[in-house]
């Protein structure tokens, strides 16, 4: 796969796990505000999307949601599953 591939799709990750991460602080600051909420299906779309480290990172730091199975579970999970398919495709088909 090409280089600018590469550089491309780490832009985007990092896009994504950013949105993850300050999504969980823009909600944790509403809930303690008592304000208008993040519905959890948007918190969980850019964990979906490849963003599950920053999400992941975004409850831990921020002590949100930390109480839900499926967000204390699916947000590692799902880091996982990412890392484990970026490390297969690098692998299978290099960086080159």
């Amino acid at each position: 796969m090409p280089v600018f591939f590469w550089k491309c799709f780490g832009i985007y990750l990092l896009i994504v796990n950013l949105t993850g991460f300050l999504l969980m602080g823009l909600d944790k600051r509403r809930a303690k505000r008592d304000r208008w909420r993040i519905p959890e299906r948007t918190l969980f779309l850019p964990a979906v999307l490849f963003g599950g480290l920053g999400s992941f990172l975004g409850m831990r730091l921020f002590r949100h949601k930390t109480r839900h199975w499926y967000f204390r579970f699916g947000f590692p999970l799902l880091a996982l599953l990412e890392l484990a398919l970026i490390l297969f495709v690098l692998i299978r088909f290099g960086i080159t």
